[in-house]
């Protein structure tokens, strides 16, 4: 195996011995290489004993309607870590899903059957407890808030069932999202070899810290594996242990990101922050005064710059918290004091058409009639109804699509032809337009360039 250090090592001979292949038998360089290797030997030598390996146990069932006797483990394998001596073992959520039980595999050769305590799939976490009377050999959550990016860490796990597979390798970077992995993702990347049944594994540093637990792969790419921070799973795995499920804060607004045409009309010069589309009636934010249109940039010292952190922060919050939500509105930053709520199983995230083109806008309107809501099962009964879109056109290209409801433009609403009519008038030679849309009860906003 080739060390992710063996360069700089390999300098280090250099610069101590000259040439390496004249180095002497006991030269320094070989010497602090030694060192260096039986620490990492030592580490993994005291990591090992704390990582097991998991087995779904899921009960047998027929086609028909009477279910058949007794149960089966599921081909197949993952892995976990014994986080308590105890017996209480972190892993997966999709190494147990749909399990009732898990087969816990040990260093020392026995085989126990955990309980599944729970789990929580928004971050692919699972908590299993095994009975024991002797004490098992744990390991301990570092805090991954000062992982850097090169750092040096373990990799543990069972890969195609090799048990307790060592891998060394470096921090590939952090804060990593968008993977469509899990609801909220913040992934520390690693080039540690992870391998189908690595997953549930532990991440080390070189303390024998775990920082991670390992859950992905990217399949067709070599040296990108995925974990999830520990302060994050820490902080699930404590609710999960002793509430039996994760209560998240909730804020109660629809969210997209700001593109540089959205943040230009909206007046936010660095483009930084999350754009409000909606505000639930009677939650949170509403109460609170927040506003579609206003750009989140702050929820209390941590800055935001896309929709998926926004979910994270505030679920990283437990309902009845308040939280100092910055906002920018109309060019000026607020600051109001949010008391979040219980976390609503409702998208927050809306989804957005695709990239502007510069072309004509391409659109036919129309005031919403009663035949008109019937042909396109509108619940909205105000509003302009966009009846054409131009294949071709700026609003063809941006997303909008025949069903669509205008509901402002330039931040001013339209409910009539008329007012639709007067705003589009006050629209400059040049000047782009943005657009709240309402489509099936989702709301976002959109910018349009003549």
């Amino acid at each position: 195996m080739v060390f992710p250090f063996c360069l700089v090592v390999a300098a280090l001979v250099l610069s101590v011995s000259g040439p390496v292949f004249a180095a002497p038998v006991e030269s320094k360089g070989l010497q602090i290489l030694e060192e260096i290797q039986d620490a990492i030997s030592e580490l993994a030598e005291h990591v090992t004993p704390t990582v097991v390996g998991v087995s779904a146990i899921r009960q047998l069932s027929s086609p028909g309607k009477i279910p058949r006797q007794g149960r089966f483990k599921v081909p197949g394998a993952g892995s976990g870590v014994v986080i308590h001596e105890d017996g209480y073992i972190v892993t997966n959520n999709h190494v147990i899903n749909n399990g009732v039980e898990a087969e816990v595999h040990f260093s020392d050769q026995s085989t126990l059957v955990a309980k599944i305590v729970a789990q929580d799939p928004d971050t692919d976490l699972a908590l299993l407890k095994v009975e024991t009377d002797r004490k098992l050999p744990s390991a301990k959550f570092g805090d991954s808030g000062k992982v850097k990016v090169g750092q040096w860490v373990l990799a543990v796990g069972n890969p195609f069932g090799l048990d307790r597979t060592v891998t060394l390798g470096v921090v590939s970077g952090i804060g990593r999202e968008n993977m469509n992995l899990s609801r909220y993702e913040n992934f520390i990347q690693t080039d540690a070899s992870i391998n189908p049944g690595n997953s549930g594994g532990p991440l080390f540093n070189l303390r024998g810290e775990v920082i991670g637990i390992n859950t992905a792969i990217i399949n067709f790419a070599q040296g990108i594996g995925f974990a999830i921070p520990s302060n994050m799973a820490s902080r699930i795995i404590e609710q999960l242990k002793t509430g039996g499920k994760v209560v998240r804060g909730w804020l109660g607004v629809g969210i997209q990101p700001l593109t540089p045409q959205l943040a230009e009309k909206f007046g936010v010069p660095d483009g930084k922050g999350v754009l409000i589309n909606e505000v639930f009636a009677g939650d949170p934010a509403d109460q609170a005064g927040l506003k579609s249109g206003d750009i989140i940039t702050r929820i209390g010292n941590e800055r935001l710059e896309s929709p998926n952190q926004l979910s994270r922060v505030v679920a990283g919050f437990s309902p009845d918290d308040t939280v100092m939500v910055h906002v920018i509105r109309d060019g000026a930053l607020l600051q109001l004091p949010v008391l979040l709520g219980v976390k609503q199983e409702k998208p927050v995230v809306a989804s957005l058409p695709p990239t502007a083109a510069e072309v004509d806008l391409g659109i036919d309107v129309s005031p919403i009639t009663e035949e008109l809501a019937e042909q396109f099962s509108l619940e909205q009964k105000t509003g302009i109804l966009v009846v054409q879109v131009v294949q071709g056109s700026v609003a063809y290209a941006e997303g909008l699509r025949k069903g669509d409801i205008i509901q402002e433009v330039n931040r001013a609403e339209v409910s009539t032809m008329r007012e639709f009519r007067r705003v589009l008038k006050e629209v400059q030679s040049g000047e782009t337009i943005l657009l709240r849309i309402l489509r099936e009860s989702k709301a976002f906003f959109v910018v349009l360039k003549p």
